[in-house]
């Protein structure tokens, strides 16, 4: 069984996210790493989408400007570790998405024209951390829950750790609630 970690925590070994990834993953086996301050992805712009629609209609599903979608698709889990950045995740996470989102890999459309998932994914994991308090606007989590949607990847599960830079708050108890879902989610 594959899971598949998308590596969002721009801050490497400084990020609390990926502090909170680290402990989720210990202990599975077959990790696959996809580090997004590592890998360079660029947007795409008018030339690129053009070349990934000629290889579309072509069906040329080997060519290297599907990998990404072919991995996400064929995981068996998923845990997107990303900090709460600007209300959502860092910019890196939705070029990821972009590369990711292919139609006949990661989703189709049916005969009557409904979106239909393709993804082999159980779940999604979204771990996440933040300065103050989300308050039910965790935007990141929520935007994930419609990729998994249209996807087909059947339950998104959150790990939060929250109110991490407010002056006077014991931020290790913070981090322990999200050790406790932590916990939850693999026991």
């Amino acid at each position: 069984m594959t899971t598949l970690f998308v590596n969002a925590c721009m801050r490497g070994d400084e990020s609390r996210t990926l502090m909170l990834c680290r402990e989720y993953l210990e202990g599975i086996e077959d990790v696959v790493e996809v580090d997004l301050a590592q890998v360079g992805l660029v947007p795409f712009d008018k030339e690129m989408v053009a070349a990934r629609v000629e290889k579309q209609e072509a069906r040329a599903w080997d060519d290297p400007i599907f990998a990404l979608s072919r991995q996400f698709a064929e995981a068996d889990a998923i845990v997107i570790g990303a900090p709460y950045w600007d209300l959502s995740f860092p910019s890196a996470l939705k070029i990821y998405l972009e590369h990711v989102s292919v139609c006949d890999i990661a989703f189709h459309f049916t005969d009557d024209a409904r979106c239909e998932g393709l993804c082999h994914a159980r779940s999604l994991t979204y771990i996440t951390t933040s300065g103050g308090f989300l308050e039910g606007a965790n935007f990141g989590y929520e935007y994930f829950c419609g990729i998994a949607r249209m996807f087909g990847i059947p339950e998104v599960r959150l790990v939060a750790g929250e109110g991490l830079d407010i002056a006077g708050i014991d931020m290790e108890a913070q981090l322990d609630k999200a050790r406790a879902t932590i916990a939850k989610l693999k026991s």
